[in-house]
């Protein structure tokens, strides 16, 4: 993973950075325990086959997926090199270690169920030895047919593991786990990154399918994935908050005023050679908020009808009047 990076110790973007990285190591695990975990989903990765078997044998799904990510950080040195470095390191035992603590102090009960489902899961448990894992498998297998909210659940879990995952990625980090099984077939096939890691990911979320033969956990599985896939994109690029305009009008001159005046922005004008006519007309480039891209939008509406509009959304606007580059670089 070429975005891994090492920050200079005790320096602002070393204490910056890791806050970001154990901050989402914490969210990350809510998510598993209060979100998945319960309703027997598996949301791809190396957690999400642990919580299968956590459903299915009763084995405690921070010590299971621990297992799993050591030998998968020792095959991804030996075969890619030692790039994932220290962060990586501290995703591998932090998210076990939060999971363990939350499991301690909260329990195995999911966060959305109502207080009479909480109650008799509260009996449930009380009637049975959860310490050992049989004990534990009786109570998984007991609990999922009083569960109510799976649809509510896997919403919800999507977004905070999102929110989880993106704080990671956001440290400049990789959580390893299966996301190694990605890179090393990566390296010694021609499938993209990506579609490797769909393709670990979802065959991950058939697994329940087989463990319990249940079509619905896979299908409250992707909508977790689905989820969690917009909100780190979110977390990382941030709300697509602002346009990226080109502009071709026969009022070019007044738009601009607009533009200047009016908005208080600044834009570029260029010029542009049709390619049916061959007539060259300048072409206002400029970036707004969507606050200012309605108003311009409606005033160039009454000025010239007729013009010519290219939007589109930016992720990030570095530069005056905008993000200070030498922060975000």
């Amino acid at each position: 993973m070429g975005f891994v990076t090492k920050e200079k110790f005790l320096s602002k973007d070393f204490f910056i950075t890791y806050a970001w990285l154990i901050g989402g190591c914490f969210v990350f695990s809510a998510g598993a325990v209060l979100f998945a975990e319960p309703y027997g989903f598996a949301p791809g990765g190396t957690y999400g086959l642990s919580m299968v078997f956590h459903n299915l044998w009763g084995w405690r799904t921070e010590v299971a997926a621990l297992f799993m990510d050591i030998p998968l950080l020792i095959l991804g040195i030996y075969f890619l090199g030692a790039k994932f470095g220290v962060k990586t390191v501290i995703c591998t035992f932090a998210i076990p270690s939060f999971m363990w603590l939350i499991h301690h102090t909260y329990g195995y009960f999911p966060l959305l169920e109502s207080a009479e489902v909480i109650a008799q899961l509260e009996a449930l448990a009380a009637s049975l030895d959860i310490s050992t894992a049989v004990g534990m498998e009786q109570f998984t297998v007991a609990m999922r047919p009083l569960l109510q909210e799976q649809l509510l659940s896997s919403i919800f879990g999507g977004i905070v593991y999102g929110i989880g995952i993106g704080m990671i990625f956001k440290s400049r980090a990789t959580s390893g786990g299966s996301d190694i099984i990605a890179m090393i077939l990566n390296k010694y096939t021609r499938i993209s990154l990506g579609q490797l890691v769909i393709i670990v990911d979802c065959t991950i979320t058939l697994t329940t399918v087989i463990a319990f033969g249940d079509w619905r956990l896979p299908m409250y599985s992707w909508i977790i994935v689905f989820i969690e896939g917009k909100v780190i994109d979110l977390v990382i690029e941030g709300a697509k908050v602002h346009k990226t305009l080109m502009i071709i009008s026969d009022k070019h001159e007044e738009i601009s005023e607009i533009i200047l005046k009016d908005l208080n922005r600044g834009g570029t004008i260029f010029t542009g050679k049709g390619m049916y006519n061959g007539v060259e007309r300048p072409v206002i480039y400029t970036i707004l908020t969507r606050r200012e891209y309605s108003i311009l939008l409606s005033r160039i509406a009454q000025l010239d009808p007729q013009a010519f509009i290219n939007t589109l959304d930016s992720n990030e606007i570095m530069g005056k009047g905008f993000k200070d580059l030498s922060i975000e670089a």
